[in-house]
């Protein structure tokens, strides 16, 4: 790779030279260790060292949002609600509870118009992506986390495929003396969440037993569009033990909702009142309901001179039944799925790992080995939206088969470090297997049985280097692989039904440079990267509720991401701004009519086009003043999202916006009791503005509205024994 920073480099640079500048008489702060209950759940070794909001001694991107940022002042529904903060992530809230998060990270994701895509997604280190890498941020217990690891960069491959970053939330853990403690939230919209955690340590400090953390919560609204109501309900219990040499952790998690699905507006609708909802989601009656049940083993235990083994295992079965607001006349050809989904999934993976650390060369170094594999079972089945005249009911069967997607994923990760210097590489080979087994042959429906898999090796090197105690360089470069979902090889070019063979992964090549620094009340980070991919994954034909998929040449993402903390005072400062540039190098063809003719697509995408769903420009900062009286905070925020393109054809925009959010919090103890109470006003001057978009949806229903202005209140009580 030539060059890789030619456009971006300039700005790091002229960046870190004012904050080095700021920052040049404060002294160094000591660094925090990191939690020590990630364990054999991690699924990546990464460095442990860690200062307030990033991993100061890593050779890659990564930021660190503490359970308490994520909770205060905040509803504890959405990971969107304090990921903002966090510079190359791009995280909105739908106001969909049936679609999910819009989920981000250098451009990786931003073609899915539910669910995650491009991303993985990890709680307590078992996977909330399935093996084909689609996932679901929903059942996040943001009520029991110590922290959310965001991992940027070329490191992220090290996850496996469609890798361009991830998520990574641990719970709490248990200890002594336990805790209780019970929150309210209500607000606009009939919202309202309850939740309870009680974390301990069963025995004595001398010899402790089982460690304990148990999170419930249930939450409801009414949403901000008519047919936009949601609830949700999820239990969380993790317990774990210390032994001689080692630890074991089990984990559960079990989560349910509903949602009905108000879908987005057209321009037109949305231009006119984007308080409204469609009338095909009112006539459809659209909605989906979700249940999973999950449970998750680890073990671990040292083998003597600095070796130890990490065993993993988790299994579960998710299931949703999802209503779509598909024209009846579009479910009548042969090969149609009617337009109810109903999905049955069973998956299970496990994670084996040898870990090595101890002294060499005047430094720590780090070995791992080790082998994972995920699987999951989809049986999907497909029924017509209506029976004769009555629509939103399910009616015949039109789809029956199983879906199967397995990985075995082996991997090295090595890192050498000292107090001036860290080397890091390793390489990870991915192998997916996809089989669909179609079991509704009838008539002029033909078998849409089909196989494909996906193989790739994926190298990656990173360094670090410190230049003095309050600065350092870091560079890391390295391959990257997205494979295809599931769902977008269930049809062939045209929107014919069965698996689409011809569609291959998308390779990329991606690097990154930055400095890193911090000071006594000051900490900074600047980054540049640069992402080229060849056969990007986009789309071909989205008509009649068939999304067909096809590989299209080359793309370019070229960004540039700042970040920063300082204390004033009493007034503490967060900022975060990301620049990214991503457009499509080469040109191609798609449709914009229904069945494509001849399975050719008959428009083209010019090079140069923008890629749809991606700001330009994003921009985050807080202040935070410590006012003193009874243990209250006043804390304003700015949020700035740049327009971005709706398909990619780059025909429309939303506009750009800028929010403001307004809270304040108070806090008390009393002896063993501690009290937190809040009110927050989001979007303070009533901005109309879209919130997210659908990305090349077939019915130019792009726009997913925002928020207007809404109260929130919350009172926490907290009891320790």
């Amino acid at each position: 790779m030539t060059a890789p920073f030619p456009l971006v480099l300039r700005p790091v640079v002229w960046a870190a030279a004012l904050l080095c500048a700021s920052s040049a008489q404060a002294q160094s702060s000591p660094p925090q260790a990191a939690s020590v209950d990630s364990g054999a759940l991690s699924p990546v070794v990464v460095s442990v060292e860690r200062g307030s909001g990033g991993l100061w001694r890593g050779a890659t991107s990564v930021d660190v949002v503490e359970g308490e940022e994520l909770r205060d002042g905040q509803a504890q529904v959405n990971l969107s609600e304090s990921l903002s903060r966090v510079p190359g992530l791009v995280i909105r809230n739908r106001q969909n509870y049936a679609q999910d998060l819009q989920i981000s990270m250098r451009g990786y994701g931003a073609r899915a118009t539910f669910g995650v895509r491009g991303v993985r997604l990890f709680v307590d280190g078992i996977p909330a992506s399935a093996p084909d890498g689609s996932g679901q941020a929903a059942n996040f217990p943001l009520g029991s986390a110590d922290r959310v690891e965001v991992v940027r960069g070329p490191m992220a491959a090290l996850y496996g495929a469609s890798s361009g970053g991830a998520l990574l939330l641990y719970t709490e853990g248990g200890q002594q003396p336990a805790q209780w403690r019970t929150g309210l939230v209500a607000g606009s919209d009939g919202l309202w969440r309850l939740s309870t955690q009680a974390t301990g340590q069963t025995g004595t400090a001398q010899e402790p037993g089982w460690s304990y953390v148990v999170d419930l919560s249930r939450f409801e609204t009414d949403g901000t569009r008519p047919q936009s109501a949601a609830d949700r309900t999820t239990a969380n219990l993790k317990l774990s033990r210390q032994h001689e040499g080692g630890r074991t952790v089990l984990v559960f998690n079990r989560h349910s909702s509903f949602a009905l699905d108000p879908q987005g507006l057209s321009r037109g609708e949305f231009d006119d009142n984007p308080e409204q909802t469609t009338s095909s989601a009112l006539t459809f009656n659209t909605r989906k309901s979700v249940a999973q049940t999950q449970l998750g083993l680890a073990f671990e235990q040292a083998l003597g001179n600095g070796h130890k083994l990490e065993l993993m295992g988790y299994g579960g079965q998710r299931q949703v039944v999802q209503y779509q607001s598909i024209a009846t006349g579009a479910q009548l050809p042969a090969g149609s799925s009617g337009g109810v989904i109903d999905l049955d999934r069973d998956y299970w993976g496990w994670n084996a790992r040898w870990r090595h650390e101890g002294d060499w060369q005047g430094g720590r170094l780090s070995l791992s080995a080790g082998v994972a594999s995920d699987f999951q079972s989809d049986k999907r089945k497909g029924y017509e939206n209506f029976i004769g005249s009555t629509l939103g009911v399910q009616g015949k069967l039109r789809r029956d088969e199983v879906n199967r997607a397995e990985t075995l994923d082996p991997y090295l990760h090595a890192e050498w470090r000292t107090q001036d210097l860290t080397l890091m590489g390793g390489v990870r080979q991915t192998r997916t297997e996809y089989e669909s087994k179609d079991s509704y042959i009838v008539g002029n429906n033909k078998d849409d049985s089909g196989s494909k898999r996906y193989k790739a090796t994926l190298p990656v090197l990173g360094a670090r280097l410190q230049l003095n105690p309050s600065l350092q360089a870091f560079a890391s470069i390295g391959k990257g692989y997205e494979i295809p979902t599931l769902n977008e090889v269930a049809y062939r070019s045209g929107g014919v039904s069965g698996f689409n063979t011809s569609l291959n992964a998308a390779r990329s090549t991606s690097a990154e440079l930055g400095l890193r620094g911090r000071a006594e009340r000051t900490q900074w980070s600047a980054t540049a990267f640069e992402i080229r991919t060849d056969d990007e994954i986009v789309v071909q034909n989205n008509t009649g509720g068939r999304t067909t998929f096809q590989n299209a040449g080359r793309t370019l993402r070229q960004g540039l991401e700042l970040s920063g903390q300082t204390r004033m005072g009493a007034v503490g400062w967060t900022a975060a701004y990301t620049w990214l540039r991503a457009h499509y190098r080469d040109a191609f063809m798609t449709c914009t009519t229904t069945g494509c003719p001849n399975a050719n697509p008959q428009v083209q995408v010019p090079a140069g086009n923008r890629i749809p769903g991606l700001p330009e420009h994003q921009l985050f900062v807080q202040a935070a003043w410590d006012m003193g009286w009874a243990g209250s905070r006043l804390t304003l925020e700015a949020r700035h999202v740049g327009r971005v393109a709706v398909n990619d054809l780059n025909t429309d925009f939303a506009a750009s916006h800028t929010l403001f959010n307004l809270a304040v919090q108070f806090k008390q103890d009393h002896g063993d009791w501690t009290l937190r109470e809040f009110i927050r006003v989001d979007n303070l001057s009533d901005r109309k503005h879209a919130g997210s978009v659908i990305v090349n949806d077939g019915n130019g229903r792009f726009f997913e509205p925002g928020a207007g202005r809404k109260l929130l209140l919350g009172l926490e009580a907290q009891r320790r024994f």
